[in-house]
């Protein structure tokens, strides 16, 4: 077994970027344009059946529930224990997502929880 430590491959990295990246960028969205501007909110309360208002509620159950940390948490435990890159990038998404969407702690928790797996043995594919 090799005793390095964990590093995914150049073209895993591109890849994390990116879906950390989009995954946020979403989150952003949603946060400052969907979840936020009471005129939305208004709207659908009001009864409007968009996807935007279904996308508001699902999201807003999600985060009450603390779902995207506690997804967050999970990853990282996960990668933790046996680092691989689909959990780094399961982790990367969740972490930057529950950042965003008010799951702070678990989420903050989380990304450390990812950067100490960064130091742990394992192979990563390229």
């Amino acid at each position: 077994m090799d005793k390095s430590s964990f590093r995914p491959g150049p073209k895993a990295l591109n890849w994390l970027i990116a879906l950390t990246m989009g995954a946020t960028g979403w989150a952003l969205y949603v946060r400052y344009l969907v979840i936020e501007p009471s005129v939305v909110g208004l709207a659908c309360e009001a009864g409007l059946q968009t996807m935007t208002c279904r996308m508001r509620s699902v999201v807003i159950a999600l985060f009450g529930w603390s779902v995207f940390g506690g997804l967050a948490l999970a990853a990282a435990l996960i990668q933790l224990v046996r680092p691989s890159v689909p959990m780094l990038a399961a982790g990367l998404v969740f972490s930057g997502i529950g950042l965003v969407l008010y799951n702070n702690l678990a989420a903050a928790v989380a990304t450390m929880l990812l950067i100490l797996s960064l130091a742990r043995p394992g192979r990563a594919t390229p």
